[in-house]
């Protein structure tokens, strides 16, 4: 696979996370965030704070993931490595933030690993079909 196609697989594969993602936070779960976390949450979002984490998590989803998945040709593997590395990556996020800050909801520790493992998973299924039509 040269860098070309490299490069547009992960920028293809960023869009998936990014709609799925925004479709969450700002329709699905909106409403769930702004009751259980109302007094945690920004008035502005910081975008570029934003991004800089969507560049590093489908980096590692990519690296942990997807490639690995592509090269034993499973996408099985690809759904199965996606959902724990978002199990784990959520988990610690909000394992976190239970242990370090005063109010934070136990329902949000759940229900965000759970989101966590379910957008990573399908991240990596999509990954794995992006990677494989550009090769």
């Amino acid at each position: 696979m040269n860098i070309e196609s490299i490069i547009f697989s992960y920028l293809l594969t960023f869009l998936v996370f990014l709609i799925v993602d925004m479709l969450w936070l700002g329709v699905i779960a909106k409403g769930i965030y702004q009751k259980y976390l109302g007094g945690f949450l920004s008035d502005n979002v910081n975008w570029t704070a934003a991004f800089i984490f969507y560049f590093i998590f489908v980096l590692g989803i990519s690296i942990f993931a997807i490639y690995p998945s592509v090269n034993k040709n499973s996408v099985n593997n690809a759904i199965l490595m996606g959902a724990l590395f978002g199990f784990f990556t959520y988990a610690t996020y909000d394992l976190t933030n239970l242990a370090t800050l005063k109010g934070w909801p136990l329902s949000i520790v759940f229900i965000d690993i759970i989101w966590g493992s379910f957008l990573s998973a399908f991240v990596s299924f999509s990954g794995f079909y992006i990677v494989k039509w550009l090769t």
